[in-house]
């Protein structure tokens, strides 16, 4: 990319060029994390351009090799968690929602390229696109329950519109990390674009961003077409997998029940105990929330769900095991946190949506 070509707006880079609005999440040091003022900075753009008939097309990158974005900034959260001030941690997840919520809504298309770490907050904004863009380098997950959070920015709705059965709740619960093609594999990406073709996959598509139609769903099917010569057809299925993740998590209701199945599991045990393991070292409160929310929020009109997303992040920044997950992953490191309730059990008869005040 050429600097001089980009309007600066914080950590946020625009360009406007003919038919697109290019949006370039520039944090680089810190896998673009997202803070208050680039969301602001995207809200505004995108509100600007939003009655504009010249831009026709929305691109979303990230300056630096590691990722497009590796979620929110936790340093707000942590923050909240250290000071006992949720106001500044619950005014970013707002305008982070109302932000996603937009581009979900967006008139016009939306592409993600989300090559690299794409994780948490990084998906939500990808998960409004209509075309996501993955490389071989792509890294996708989201991974709230390891510090006692949960996959919020709407996933505990937008994972059924784009997953197979049992993956919502699979990757929601566990936090596990698709790769390169099996983030199209899953549904979390559309299509895969080598990374020695991505620059001129994405030339070719700002070439004929005038051309696109004016009408949404119209103009990303111009854009899959477009994208197509460039995009590896060869996506490997895992039937094997999939009805792994489908008969261990697909519609399970309860934690210490998914737990006893893979305990207990006689195939695939590689993957089994590696699950049962990755479960196993998460925040109970924070993984029994997270299945309760998936439940409940399955069918749920997504706007809602952005709503009540922020009644959960409040109740469980309020939670001691979110103080303790920031504690020993992000700032002593010691990896080594002491939830309470220690134990799915305990949460499980302890912890519920309906104690969380909607």
């Amino acid at each position: 990319m050429e600097a001089q070509a980009f309007s600066s707006n914080g950590a946020v880079l625009i360009r406007q060029l003919p038919g697109v609005l290019n949006l370039v999440l520039n944090r680089p040091e810190a896998i673009n994390s997202i803070t208050l003022d680039m969301v602001r900075s995207m809200a505004g753009e995108l509100e600007k351009a939003r009655g504009n008939e010249d831009v026709r097309l929305v691109l979303f990158r990230g300056e630096g090799e590691k990722g497009f974005c590796a979620g929110g900034d936790i340093k707000i959260m942590a923050r909240a968690s250290q000071e006992n001030d949720m106001a500044p941690a619950m005014q970013f997840l707002k305008e982070e929602n109302d932000l996603d919520l937009a581009i979900h809504d967006y008139p016009r298309p939306v592409v993600v390229i989300a090559h690299g770490i794409t994780m948490g907050g990084g998906l939500g904004i990808a998960a409004g696109a209509d075309i996501v863009v993955a490389t071989e380098t792509t890294r996708m997950a989201m991974p709230e329950t390891r510090i006692g959070f949960f996959p919020d920015v709407g996933a505990t709705r937008w994972l059924f519109s784009r997953c197979g059965k049992g993956y919502p709740e699979f990757l929601g619960l566990t936090g596990y990390e698709l790769k390169g093609a099996e983030c199209v594999r899953v549904g979390l990406a559309s299509c895969l674009i080598p990374s020695s073709r991505l620059e001129e996959a994405v030339a070719a598509l700002i070439s004929r961003a005038p051309s696109l139609a004016s009408e949404r769903k119209e103009a990303a099917a111009e854009i899959r077409e477009i994208l197509k010569p460039f995009a590896s057809s060869d996506i490997p299925a895992d039937p094997e997998m999939d009805r792994w993740v489908e008969e261990h998590f697909a519609g399970k209701k309860s934690v210490t029940g998914i737990l006893s199945k893979l305990r207990a599991c006689s195939t695939l045990n590689d993957l089994c105990e590696g699950v049962f393991e990755r479960l196993s070292e998460r925040s109970p409160t924070a993984v029994v929330v997270t299945l309760e929310c998936l439940r409940r929020d399955e069918e749920r009109a997504l706007k809602d769900v952005y709503r009540s997303d922020l009644d959960v992040a409040r109740y469980l920044m309020s939670q001691h095991d979110f103080r303790e997950g920031v504690r020993a992953r992000l700032i002593d490191r010691d990896n080594r946190p002491q939830w309470d309730p220690d134990t799915f059990e305990r949460a499980a008869a302890t912890v519920h949506l309906a104690h969380i005040d909607w």
